[in-house]
């Protein structure tokens, strides 16, 4: 079986906002208030709790590695306590994966967001049925730009993983597909979608409608 295999944060969901509300929370556990906004800081909120860490104390001229490592579990827990109250799905997505699935492709996650916060988000969203498998960062001893939980991705869906296809967001997931030999897509509609053509993977993506055939082109069909 042929897989398409997606990231989560900033590919499949716009979830900026509540990551930053997140650290936002620690901040002012701080006694800084909220430091990092929406309108400028939702590139770093999808690379992740320790990103926005260290932006918001870079900013206040406080960058401490033990600070955030001191803070970074707090992160987690403020997220896990709301982390779906501003996050939507990226228009078209969950369409295209249904389109994906009724054309016989194996569809899965591949995040390095952490496994249980992912699975509740997918739940709470209501679309966690629509994929076959989720890995998250603490699935295996490795996480993404290692190719391996791309792979072991591909392998719970019954896929080979040398016929899937990543689509993401980000220098991670490019560099995930390069280390594993398959190709990418990643998307543009994001926060850093005008960075997504630098990193030249087989394909760009601007709306979720050509999804299907970037994929038939890319690794062929199922059936």
């Amino acid at each position: 079986m042929r897989t398409v295999v997606f990231d989560l944060d900033g590919t499949l969901a716009d979830t900026s906002r509540d990551l930053l509300a997140a650290a936002n929370a620690c901040f002012r556990e701080m006694g800084e208030g909220d430091v990092l906004l929406a309108e400028t800081d939702a590139g770093t909120a999808l690379r992740g709790g320790k990103a926005m860490l260290t932006l918001g104390l870079t900013r206040l001229g406080r960058m401490d590695q033990t600070l955030v490592e001191q803070y970074y579990p707090m992160l987690l827990e403020a997220y896990g306590a709301a982390l779906d109250h501003h996050t939507v799905m990226y228009p078209g997505a969950m369409e295209a994966v249904a389109t994906l699935s009724a054309q016989g492709y194996g569809v899965g996650i591949c995040t390095n967001k952490p496994e249980a916060l992912a699975e509740a988000l997918m739940v709470s969203l209501g679309v966690r049925d629509a994929f076959g498998a989720l890995i998250g960062a603490d699935t295996l001893p490795v996480r993404k730009p290692d190719p391996e939980p791309l792979f072991e991705t591909a392998r719970r869906l019954g896929g080979d993983p040398e016929k899937t296809v990543l689509i993401g967001d980000s220098t991670t997931d490019r560099e995930t597909a390069r280390n594993a030999g398959v190709p990418s897509v990643l998307v543009t509609f994001g926060p850093s979608g005008e960075d997504m053509a630098a990193l030249k993977p087989e394909a760009l993506l601007h709306d979720y409608a050509d999804l299907p055939a970037v994929v038939q082109a890319l690794i062929g069909r199922n059936n």
